[in-house]
């Protein structure tokens, strides 16, 4: 039991300074875009890219991995970006989080660069995993719901989790709203053991 509370003690400690760092690169990418008037193309790119590292399990290795050196993700990622065209102050950031070693911060990066962005816009900013990528109707109506029951603009942040299994959670704010069903089916389960 004390090895557990241990455990947990260490993973919201790692989680608070992934968070720090990952705070940190999209707050200076923002007020870069800012200064440059690029929030738009920035957020664009990210959005880009974000979408490359949920397509390739290989580039989310790449991310996580501490294997790597910081030149062989560099040299890697050059390669990802010359062929996908992605240049400016979003690519350069990604580069910049490599060779410092902080590749693994840039998915968090991406959520709290889309947060300030929307923040800046006047958005509220919900943070979604599905269990499978969501097409454009399936976002536009979430938006829509999102946005009656809150009564403002909603910009998603979607991430995808096939661990998830199937259905959604939504977070805004400390709002969370879990319709996965791993959720169902772990309540599902504590029913089970309560009743026999």
């Amino acid at each position: 039991m004390t090895e557990t509370v241990s455990q947990e003690k260490s993973a919201a400690r790692t989680d608070t300074v992934l968070s720090g760092v990952a705070t940190r690169y999209a707050t200076a990418l923002f007020d870069l875009g800012l200064e440059e008037n690029s929030l738009d193309r920035i957020e664009s790119d990210l959005k880009s890219f974000s979408d490359l590292i949920a397509d390739s399990k290989d580039l989310q290795r790449l991310v996580k991995s501490p294997v790597f050196s910081a030149d062989e993700q560099l040299a890697v990622l050059s390669k990802i970006f010359e062929k996908a065209g992605f240049s400016g102050s979003a690519a350069n950031l990604i580069k910049v989080a490599a060779k410092n070693r902080r590749l693994f911060a840039v998915p968090g990066m991406i959520t709290a660069f889309h947060r300030l962005a929307a923040k800046h816009r006047g958005e509220v900013s919900a943070d979604v995993v599905a269990a499978q990528k969501l097409d454009k109707t399936q976002l536009d109506d979430l938006k829509k719901a999102l946005k009656k029951s809150l009564g403002k603009d909603v910009a998603l942040n979607v991430r995808v989790d096939p661990s998830i299994l199937g259905g959604l959670t939504v977070k805004v704010g400390s709002k969370m709203i879990d319709t996965s069903l791993r959720t169902k089916l772990n309540s599902l389960k504590i029913a089970l053991k309560e009743v026999g």
